[in-house]
């Protein structure tokens, strides 16, 4: 009886829940299109470096499509962290469409290296439009519960892309890719454009009735008289704060916020989660793994995605951000030294481990097994949550920017430890870093599982993180 009373809540819960669902997937197509420009280096390096009839590019030339994507990142995140305040976060997140129509077309009609940079640069627009604004969105208009659930569907939709593009470019050339995946983008530009804005910004521009109207559709309720003067209340009290460059330093709330979104950034791409993404199959091939290094990217990337949905519905909503972070990173840097110790036997000691080849596929596997409900997902997730509506355009400024010189860094680190010392020091090195960062975690991360952004505002400057 208590269990069909329990289903009974969560299914009601859910009837007036569903619009904020539906925003959030939808918002999460644009999601899926960047992982599959993410990730588009992986099945096609090699094969681009191989092909001399129709290329002629060098391994080291390919080498800078995954250096050059995270740069333009960088560049343009704080263009669309002040966009998405001026003209909103649903116009802003629009606006992606672009430089994903033109990546893909630039990719598809390319010969020469300097179109593929152009292709790259594209992507990493993208890139910055998605991760400045995207969590802020998802974070705006959905309730805690919908928000502990659903709010990791971006790193979801990105690594369900990342496993889309492995999978087509095993069986296609560059250029039909490229036009296979462009309608997805359509898609969503069709779809999104029929979401609301977010009320929190409706409320920032005094637009009451917009607000109004956004808070109708997303609650599904006639009157929302009650929940608009309670977020308004919220929103200009927040606003109340100064919202100075400063003020993410000068204020104990903003600094902690901050210290704990950098750390949450920054180790997970110092755990190599951007780098194993994108140069998955040169992984494989490069680990001399008797497995086909294309099928092995199709089964890790479907792994990655699968993992990750069963993730975000079971364990993080139950074990809470802190826990999952600290646990996954743990487990992470175990997998990470074991996979190294294999490569310096393979490669260094010459010891025959042919017998031993599956090692690589299944490190990596168990690699994402342990990240799924950590270092892959609470990053993102947790973006969306943490400063006021006053500073919160800034933050993810810096946030996303830390990100592409994460990603940027360590995609340098591993192509250049590789060729300095061996392929299995950037293993070792990601090893070492994930370790620091297991024990780190329980001292930076806050707890905000289960709590409103206000609630979450009150924590930071209660100094309470339980």
């Amino acid at each position: 009886m208590g269990v069909i009373t329990k289903f009974s809540g969560r299914s009601k819960e859910f009837e007036k829940s569903w619009p904020q669902v539906l925003a959030i997937l939808i918002g999460a197509l644009a999601g899926l299109n960047n992982g599959l420009l993410f990730s588009w280096a992986s099945p096609f390096l090699m094969k681009i470096v191989n092909d001399d009839e129709h290329y002629d590019i060098t391994e080291e030339e390919a080498s800078y499509f995954n250096i050059i994507q995270p740069l333009s990142l960088m560049v343009a995140s704080p263009i669309f962290a002040k966009l998405s305040d001026v003209i909103g976060r649903k116009k802003t997140l629009l606006l992606i469409v672009i430089p994903q129509i033109a990546s893909w077309l630039l990719a598809g009609f390319a010969k020469s290296v300097y179109v593929f940079y152009a292709a790259r640069v594209c992507a990493g627009i993208a890139d910055g439009c998605l991760f400045s604004t995207l969590p802020t969105y998802i974070g705006e208009i959905a309730n805690p519960s919908v928000r502990g659930t659903w709010g990791n569907a971006i790193p979801t939709s990105l690594y369900f892309g990342e496993f889309l593009i492995t999978v087509i470019g095993s069986y296609f050339g560059v250029t039909p890719t490229s036009f296979i995946c462009l309608p997805l983008t359509i898609l969503y530009l069709a779809m999104f454009v029929m979401m609301p804005e977010s009320p929190y910004f409706c409320i920032m521009k005094g637009e009451e009735e917009q607000a109004k109207s956004s808070l109708r559709f997303l609650k599904r309720l006639t009157n929302v008289d009650e929940i608009y003067m309670r977020l308004k209340a919220d929103v200009e009290r927040q606003l109340s704060e100064s919202g100075a460059w400063k003020d993410l330093i000068k204020i104990e709330s903003n600094r902690k916020a901050l210290l704990a979104g950098l750390f949450l950034r920054l180790s997970q791409q110092l755990a190599g989660m951007s780098v194993f993404l994108t140069y998955t199959q040169f992984i494989f091939h490069k680990s001399g793994s008797d497995v086909s290094h294309e099928i092995a990217s199709m089964v890790y990337m479907g792994l990655c995605s699968a993992l990750n949905i069963l993730a975000t519905i079971f364990i993080v909503p139950r074990f809470g951000r802190k826990v999952c972070y600290m646990t996954s990173s743990a487990l992470c840097s175990i997998v990470l030294l074991i996979m190294g110790i294999f490569m310096f036997i393979n490669d260094e000691l010459e010891v025959d481990v042919s017998s031993f080849s599956w090692i690589p596929v299944v490190g990596m596997v168990m690699f994402q097994v342990f990240a799924c409900y950590g270092i892959g997902v609470i990053p993102t997730l947790m973006l969306s949550e943490l400063y006021s509506a006053s500073i919160k355009s800034k933050a993810m400024t810096i946030l996303v920017i830390a990100f592409g010189v994460g990603n940027f860094a360590t995609s340098s680190i591993f192509y250049n430890l590789n060729i300095i010392f061996g392929f299995y020091s950037p293993f070792l090195f990601f090893m070492m870093c994930t370790a620091v960062s297991a024990v780190l975690s329980h001292y930076i991360i806050p707890e905000t599982r289960g709590k409103s952004l206000e609630e979450i505002q009150q924590m930071l400057k209660n100094n309470n993180k339980h």
